[in-house]
C-alpha cells in the first residue's frame, strides 16, 4: 500500500520507488568488490527481517509510504502503511517536544533544577549535585549525569511496576536506581533513566497521565492518528500492531514487551506519523509552522548543546543540517533521519532485532535517489 503526495503521483513516482526498492547495496559482501544492487525483499530474507515500513520525505511532504513483508508471520498479516511499530528510543524526541512546549508555556524552564517541579519523586542529591543540578536542558541533551543507559520493558504476563518503583530500582524492576554519578553538565552520556525522570516531571506538572498529555501536546496537534503512548497497547489497537521478532526469528513473548518507561521507549506509531512529526520540525525551524513549537524553540532544539547532541536529537556537521534518531526495543529496530536545509528525510521501521544493517542499506538507497547525505 502506497501513500503518495498529490504532487508526486504518476509513473515518475513509481519509478523512484522501484529504484529505491532495487537499489540496496549489500554491506556484508566480499571485501574489495563492487557488489551489485539488490532488491529490498531479497535483503529482508537475507537478514531474516519479516516486516519493513518506509516513509520518504521530499520538499517538506511525504512523497510516498509503503509496507513490505509481514507484520505477523504466523497469521500472514502483511505490513501496510497503517501497521503500528514500537518506535523505541524515537519516543524521546517526541517527548522532548512536549517538554519544550511546557517551557514555552512557562510551566518549565530549561535551566532550572528539576527537583523544584518534581512532586512525586526527587532526584537524589549527592556529592555530584552540590553545585551543578539536573536540569531539563541537561536531561534532553543527555548531560545530566543520570544513570541507566537503556530501559528493558516487561514481558507479557509479568507484573508491570510503577514509574516511581523503576526510578527507585525496586525489587521486581529491571534497572538500577536512577541517580547522578557525575557532575551534571560536565559531559554527555546517553540516559534512558533521564527520560524516566522527565516522564515523572511532565506527569507532576500536568496532573495527567503520560499518554494523555502526549496526545494533547503533540500527537493530536499533528493528526498522528496512528500513534499512542498507551502501555500496554489497547486491544483495539493491537490488531494493527506488528509482532516483534528476535535474532533467531522467533516472536517476542506475547508479541512485544510492555514499557511503563513510556518517555524513553513507549511510543507505538507508523513511519508516516513520524514523518509528519519530522516535517513539522523542519518547517518550524524555518518559521513556516508552529503547530508544535515556535521557530525559536525549534531552532534551539536543533542546535548543538554538548558534543553532537541537540535537545534530544543527534546532529551532524554536514551542510545539509541533518537531525536523526534511532531506536531499538526487543523485536523492533527503526530510524528517523531528516535534513533541514532541503526538507528531505526518511523514516524506517521494522519488526526484527536483525534489521540494523538492513536499515542502513535502505537509507543509502533512499539517499542516492533523493540526493541527501546518508546517515
Amino acid at each position: 500500500m502506497t501513500r503518495p503526495s498529490p504532487a508526486s503521483q504518476g509513473n515518475n513516482l513509481e519509478q523512484r520507488i522501484q529504484r529505491v526498492e532495487t537499489g540496496l547495496i549489500p554491506r556484508d559482501g566480499p571485501k574489495g568488490k563492487n557488489p551489485l544492487a539488490q532488491n529490498l525483499i531479497d535483503r529482508m530474507h537475507h537478514y531474516n527481517v519479516p516486516g519493513v515500513s518506509i516513509a520518504v520525505i521530499d520538499n517538506g511532504t511525504i512523497d510516498w509510504a509503503r509496507g513490505y513483508g509481514f507484520a505477523d508471520v504466523g497469521t500472514n498479516q502483511k505490513v501496510d502503511v497503517d501497521t503500528l511499530f514500537q518506535a523505541a528510543s524515537i519516543s524521546k524526541p517526541v517527548t522532548a517536544v512536549a517538554a519544550l512546549h511546557f517551557v514555552e508555556e512557562g510551566k518549565l524552564a530549561l535551566d532550572e533544577d528539576v527537583n523544584r517541579k518534581l512532586v512525586s519523586w526527587k532526584v537524589p542529591e549527592n556529592e555530584y549535585t552540590k553545585t551543578e543540578k539536573v536540569t531539563l536542558r541537561r536531561i534532553l541533551s543527555h548531560s545530566a549525569g543520570l544513570t541507566v543507559h537503556a530501559v528493558a520493558g516487561y514481558a507479557a504476563g509479568e507484573p508491570v511496576p510503577s514509574l516511581i518503583d523503576i526510578l527507585n530500582g525496586k525489587k521486581g524492576t529491571y534497572s538500577e536506581p536512577v541517580v547522578v554519578d557525575f557532575v551534571p553538565g560536565s559531559k554527555m552520556r546517553y540516559s534512558g533513566g533521564g527520560f524516566c525522570v522527565l516522564q515523572q516531571l511532565l506527569v507532576d506538572i500536568t496532573g495527567k497521565s503520560f499518554p494523555a498529555l502526549m496526545q494533547e501536546t503533540v500527537l493530536s496537534k499533528l493528526g498522528m492518528s496512528n500513534s499512542t503512548f498507551d502501555q500496554p497497547l489497547a486491544a483495539s489497537e493491537s490488531v494493527y500492531a506488528a509482532t516483534g521478532y528476535d535474532e533467531q526469528g522467533a516472536p517476542v513473548r506475547g508479541r512485544w514487551r510492555v514499557y511503563p518507561e513510556m518517555a524513553p521507549a513507549g511510543l507505538w506509531t507508523t513511519p508516516s506519523d513520524l514523518a509528519m512529526f519530522a516535517i513539522d520540525l523542519l518547517k518550524s525551524r524555518e518559521g513556516k509552522a508552529n503547530r508544535l513549537l515556535f521557530s525559536s524553540m525549534t531552532r534551539q532544539m536543533l542546535m548543538p548543546q554538548i558534543e553532537s547532541m541537540g535537545l534530544e536529537v543527534s546532529l551532524s556537521n554536514q551542510s545539509a543540517s541533518p537531525f536523526s534518531h534511532g531506536g531499538g526495543n526487543d523485536g523492533f529496530r527503526c530510524l528517523l533521519a531528516a535534513f533541514a536545509d532541503s526538507e528531505k528525510g526518511v523514516v524506517i521501521m521494522t519488526n526484527s532485532d536483525n534489521a540494523t544493517e538492513l536499515i542502513v542499506e535502505i537509507v543509502h538507497s533512499v539517499a542516492r535517489e533523493y540526493g541527501f547525505p546518508p546517515e
